[in-house]
């Protein structure tokens, strides 16, 4: 049996296929390809959907983060804490405006341990960054009253985790800003890229929507120096599609999740995070740590199970990260979890066969 991690195939269809292309043709009868009616419905519907009063479309996830940043003027000089395990993109953001990543370790869930980020502030902090990894909302409330206290912006990487929540709050929906990626893997996604801030800030929102155009009140006069960091109308017209469909892809993949935890909970060899109840996972990732990880990973891709690692180097080893003074041993968390975490596939297109047979292939392995 062959249980792929790219599910793209299986959910892009002759017959869905066909039916945004008739939506796409009835774009181009249009000729509004640039910030047209698709991306207003799409930036409406969308903040509907996580309760937020303002989103504004953007190019890529990555894009959204850095124009969050530069919207509560964050730039050089300043300091943002955020976690080391997470994907390149949110320390990318943080150096792009011109501004210092500072790390702190993570918890057992894989997410930015909140007790430890007190003390990274320093004077020059200007903002917390936490990251929904794997899906997962970290502990928002703990650090939105931190950040309260120390006068900070806390800017939610939420790139990951369309349709997550925390205690029914969600994601996007606690901090000064936050960025969502529509990256074809993600909970939301698109025919390519595409991203989105989400801020309650008027201020804030309406300079992001004349920045990411070039700085634009209209067709002749500019506001400021602007860039072109929007979303295309082609990718808006896929996401306004997607849309109603992503709160039950969540639903499955949390049952594939939970399927996954029972299936799994009796191999030693196997350890499960904790599964905190008010935190709704949008499980854009499922993993666990595995002793034994790359005989493992080796035995299922023979097996036909395409498991991965999401990342087996933590950002502050990475080469680009020598001038920040990090060491192996600064982070023990973070570094244990990228020596035996691995990331089975999770996604809603899976059948309950094809999960049996995933957790089937785990525990043959270890009775070997």
């Amino acid at each position: 049996m062959k249980i792929p991690y790219n599910y793209l195939d299986r959910q892009f269809g002759p017959a869905e296929t066909e039916a945004i292309l008739d939506d796409l043709r009835a774009l181009v009868r249009t000729g509004e390809f640039t910030i047209g009616p698709p991306v207003l419905e799409f930036e409406r519907r969308f903040g509907e959907m996580i309760g937020v009063k303002h989103v504004i479309g953007t190019n890529t996830g990555t894009d959204a983060l850095i124009l969050a940043l530069k919207a509560l003027n964050i730039g050089p000089g300043d300091e943002i804490i955020t976690q080391v395990n997470t994907f390149y993109a949110t320390v990318g953001a943080i150096v792009a405006v011109g501004a210092r990543p500072v790390f702190v370790d993570v918890d057992d869930q894989y997410a930015i341990d909140a007790g430890l980020v007190e003390a990274a502030i320093t004077p020059r902090t200007k903002a917390i960054l936490p990251v929904y990894w794997t899906g997962l909302p970290p502990d928002m409330p703990a650090i939105m009253g931190l950040a309260h206290r120390h006068g900070l912006y806390v800017v939610e990487d939420a790139c990951p985790a369309t349709g997550a929540a925390y205690a029914g709050k969600a994601a996007g929906s606690f901090g000064h800003a936050a960025g969502f990626s529509m990256h074809p893997l993600k909970p939301l996604h698109v025919w390519g890229d595409g991203g989105a801030v989400t801020t309650a800030d008027d201020q804030a929102a309406e300079w992001l929507r004349r920045y990411r155009n070039h700085g634009m009140v209209n067709r002749d006069e500019i506001e400021m120096w602007g860039v072109n960091q929007r979303l295309q109308t082609v990718q808006a017209v896929v996401a306004n599609r997607m849309l109603d469909r992503v709160a039950g892809w969540v639903d499955r993949r949390i049952e594939i999740a939970n399927r996954l935890d029972v299936g799994l909970a009796d191999v030693a060899p196997v350890r499960l995070p904790p599964r905190p109840p008010e935190r709704r996972n949008a499980f854009q990732l499922y993993i666990v740590r595995c002793e034994r990880r790359d005989e493992l990973l080796k035995y299922l891709t023979a097996e036909g199970v395409e498991a991965k690692v999401h990342y087996p180097i933590p950002l502050h080893l990475q080469p680009a990260a020598r001038d920040l003074g990090y060491k192996r041993g600064t982070f023990p968390i973070a570094e244990a979890q990228a020596e035996d975490i691995v990331t089975l596939p999770g996604h809603q297109f899976l059948t309950d066969l094809e999960v049996d047979y995933m957790i089937d292939r785990v525990h043959r392995f270890y009775r070997r």
